[in-house]
């Protein structure tokens, strides 16, 4: 079974461990009678959906459906991490999140898998790293192919924007290289 969630800046709803885990059950469920059957029992204990699970709820109810007896293999995969906001807030979303997965991780599930992409942000490095051999890890930030990608898009972007159109040759070049070396591309 898959299941997959992106974070998104833009969509509240995809920006918090709620609405992560809301997903990822709702998916499993879908995928299995023994999971939905776990899902039906949180659904039952909060009043047959008159009351809102807590986020321990549904983590709970989560590592439940991983421990289904004969669960077949659960991929999750968890794409734009770094879209999660790491505000201010006592603890961020961003930190929620992060708990959970080494949680999740740390409960050493047999048939969970875990894909998990992200600009490497600090916090993010920093929880996600010891979960993982370093011969697991795969940075793409690193790759001649991708400072290749960001570097083409940018020179497409300046060269065909109309707002640029009128800019000097000089201009947009000072443009491509501060962002290519913003975007890590040099």
């Amino acid at each position: 079974m898959v299941a997959f969630f992106y974070f998104d800046f833009k969509d509240a709803a995809k920006r918090h461990l709620r609405g992560l885990l809301s997903s990822l059950l709702m998916q499993l469920g879908d995928d299995s009678l023994g999971c939905w059957d776990v899902l039906y029992q949180l659904y039952s204990k909060c009043r047959e959906g008159s009351e809102q699970p807590s986020e321990a709820a549904l983590a709970g109810c989560l590592k439940s459906m991983l421990d289904v007896p004969g669960q077949v293999p659960v991929y999750i995969i968890l794409d734009a991490l770094d879209e999660c906001p790491d505000t201010t807030g006592t603890p961020s979303d961003r930190n929620k999140v992060l708990d959970f997965v080494d949680d999740l991780v740390g409960g050493k599930h047999s048939s969970l898998y875990m894909c998990i992409s992200s600009r490497p942000e600090q916090d993010i490095q920093s929880t996600l790293n010891p979960l993982t051999s370093a011969s697991r890890r795969v940075s793409l930030h690193e790759e001649g192919g991708q400072r290749e990608d960001i570097n083409s898009y940018i020179r497409y972007f300046v060269n065909s924007n109309k707002t640029m159109q009128g800019w000097s040759a000089q201009d947009k070049e000072l443009v491509i290289d501060t962002l290519m070396k913003n975007a890590g591309g040099t």
